[in-house]
Parts: structure tokens; C-alpha cells; sequence
């Protein structure tokens, strides 16, 4: 079976599914293909009972060759990783596609529309497109998917949603970067520029009132984690670097500022966060999954743009368990910081935030055959 997932978001969507497969078919083999680098380098240190390969160039001879010499019984790919001469090449052999967590988000199906005729041609050929809610389903469809095809399960990011606090992977984190289980702390994830200089001020602000208010950062691109600590350092702050922690420095560091400059650890650190800023919400990009953040109860900030996520923004939104911290995109209010600066609007936050990721939590599956 071969699986793709294009770099990390993707990579850990496949978790429960790869999971799952060996549970019932433990002597399956399977083929895990990325195309991105740090994706490659998480799907190895994630699946080392699986084969881990970079996806081949959408060329029509490499295609052929990948497909001649791997010969998979299905192909799956996460969410919507269409590559024409792949899919077309694949279908021309017999090979079955599946297209699982499948999102077309607002702004992309505008655009998607005026090329419904090379993306008909494409979905056309899956035997199964799996969609995370009806209407990504619709769109699907719209874009010329087979109806009889099209089917809706729900986001694979709410498959074994952490929401404890005291789980292995956030304390370790907590050990390994000095944070005392009382100390408060805010989280700005999955940040684009201008977001963490952005995030740094209202920490700044917040932390006029609560002086043991520590930050951590964490970019969403990797290759930016050395321009982000050059940031925090001319911001006149202290910082501790995830790549740079020891043992010893563990044990000594008080650095206000953390950047978590690894791949990975987003998710356990949202477990940390008193308050959570989600990243990509002050840029163009659409936000970034406020899932996980939610699950583990804190305060979770976002800003204006969020439409790749919209249906999830708007449930928490509903069950006041968010709030938008940026209307101008200009600039991040000092008012904006008020739930890191008063306790019990955070808690109350954090609370109905917590319950919205209980909720949504399908837990493992369900084998006892029970209904």
C-alpha cells in the first residue's frame, strides 16, 4: 500500500490510518512517500516498520518507473495532492486511488473552478474520495468527483486527539525546556512572518502584569528558525533554542523567550499553552488547525483570516472557546492580549475551548464490533 503525504501536516494525518492497517493487516507492506525535507525526516523517525521514499517527479517516464517497480495495490493521498500524470498513470494500470481527509477550502475552490476541467479529469479517476465534512464533499463533487465515489468521515485530525496535559511527549518537552508545571505560558504555532514579531510584542505587554509569562515559538517553515531567533535577540530578549537544549541547560535556563526550532513537536507543545496563538491567521494564508491547540483547554487566539479552517473557527467561536485578536492586520492591540492578562477571562476561554476538543475527540476506533 502506498501512502503520500507531501511534508509534516500531512505525515502525521497518516499516523491512526498506517496504524490501523497493521493492526489488521500486520504483514502488509507499506510505502510512505513525502516531498518535502523535513516531511521525509519525520516520516522516518514516525514509520520505521514502513519503507520511506520521496515521492517521484510528476513526469510521465518517472511516474511509469516508480509505478512499474513498486507495483501497489492502492494508492492513498492526503487531502488534496493531485498530480496529474501520476493519477492518469496509476488509473491506466489498474491501480486503485483513494484521496482520504479531503479539504477544499473557500479561496482554493475559487480557483479550482475555473480549472474543472483538468480537475474532473483527475477526481474522476479516484475509486474513493473521502471528504472531512459535506461540504468539501460538495465541492469535490462539483469539481467533477464520481457522487458514488464521494464519501464524508470527518477530519483524520481528530483521530486520538491528545487532551491531557500530563501525556509523555509535553512532559518531556516541559522537562527538556525548563518549564515548571505551574508557570504560565503562552504558545504562538505554526507562525508566518510578520506573526511571531507580532506575538512577541503583546507577550511583552502581558508581561508587565504577569513577569513569569513565558513564550514559545514555533515557525511553520523550518528554514525561517534562524531568522526567527535573530528576531527575538534584537527584540532585546533572551532565548533558548529547542536544536541547542542539554541536560544541564534544562536545569539552568530561565530564558523568557523558547523558539522550538524542531519538526514535530507542534503538537505536543499546544500542551503547554495557556494561551495559544494559531499561526497563518495574520497572514494570507487561511490559519493553520486549531484542533489540536483546543483539545488541551487553553485561551486560543487567532486572527482575521482563518478561511482555511472556517468550519472549526466557527464552532469555537460559538462555544466561546476562541477569540480573534487582529481586525486591521496592521497590528496586534494591546486590549488583544486581555486573556493572557486576566486569569479567568483565559480560564473561561480555555474551559469552553477544552470541551470543544473533547467533543470532537473520536478517540481509537472501535473494534468491538459494538454500535
Amino acid at each position: 500500500m502506498w501512502f503520500h503525504a507531501v511534508s509534516v501536516g500531512e505525515v502525521l494525518q497518516l499516523e491512526p490510518m498506517i496504524s490501523e492497517c497493521r493492526r489488521l493487516w500486520p504483514s502488509l507492506q507499506i510505502l510512505v512517500t513525502t516531498t518535502t525535507a523535513t516531511g521525509h525526516r519525520l516520516a522516518c523517525e514516525r514509520f520505521v516498520d514502513c519503507h520511506v521514499d520521496w515521492f517521484p517527479l510528476d513526469f510521465s517516464w518517472a511516474v511509469h518507473r516508480a509505478l512499474r517497480r513498486i507495483r501497489p495495490d492502492l494508492v492513498v493521498l492526503v487531502e488534496l495532492e493531485l498530480w496529474p500524470n501520476f493519477i492518469l498513470a496509476a488509473h491506466r494500470k489498474g491501480i486503485p486511488l483513494a484521496l482520504v481527509n479531503g479539504r477544499v477550502s473557500e479561496s482554493s475552490f475559487a480557483g479550482y473552478r475555473r480549472l474543472r476541467w483538468l480537475f474532473s479529469r483527475l477526481l474522476s479517476r479516484f475509486d474513493q474520495l473521502v471528504a472531512q465534512n459535506t461540504i468539501y464533499a460538495e465541492r469535490l463533487e462539483e469539481l467533477g468527483g464520481a457522487p458514488q465515489h464521494i464519501q464524508v468521515s470527518g477530519s483524520i485530525k481528530y483521530d486520538r486527539i491528545e487532551t491531557r496535559r500530563d501525556n509523555p511527549d509535553t512532559q518531556e518537552l516541559a522537562a527538556s525546556l525548563g518549564i515548571a508545571q505551574r508557570s504560565p505560558v503562552f504558545v504562538a504555532g505554526s507562525t508566518q512572518d510578520p506573526e511571531e514579531r507580532l506575538a512577541i510584542e503583546a507577550w511583552a505587554i502581558a508581561r508587565q502584569t504577569h513577569p513569569d509569562l513565558r513564550l514559545v515559538l514555533v515557525p511553520r517553515h523550518p528554514e525561517r528558525f534562524d531568522e526567527v531567533a535573530e528576531t527575538v535577540v534584537s527584540m532585546g530578549h533572551p532565548l533558548l533554542r529547542r536544536s541547542r537544549v542539554t541536560e544541564q541547560t534544562a536545569l539552568q535556563t530561565n530564558s523568557p523567550v523558547v523558539l522550538l526550532d524542531s519538526v514535530g513537536e507542534l503538537a505536543a507543545c499546544w500542551g503547554l499553552a495557556d494561551v495559544a496563538f494559531v499561526g497563518g491567521s495574520l497572514t494570507n494564508r487561511g490559519g493553520q488547525n486549531m484542533i489540536e491547540p483546543a483539545a488541551y483547554g487553553p485561551a486560543v487566539l487567532f486572527g482575521p483570516n482563518t478561511q482555511n479552517f472556517q468550519d472549526v473557527v466557527d464552532d469555537l467561536l460559538e462555544r466561546g472557546g476562541a477569540r480573534g485578536v487582529l481586525r486591521t492586520g496592521r497590528r496586534w492591540p494591546p486590549g488583544s492580549s486581555n486573556c493572557s492578562t486576566t486569569p479567568p477571562t483565559a480560564a473561561a476561554l480555555g474551559e469552553a475551548a477544552r470541551r470543544f476538543g473533547s467533543s470532537h475527540d473520536r478517540g481509537p476506533p472501535d473494534h468491538s464490533g459494538k454500535s
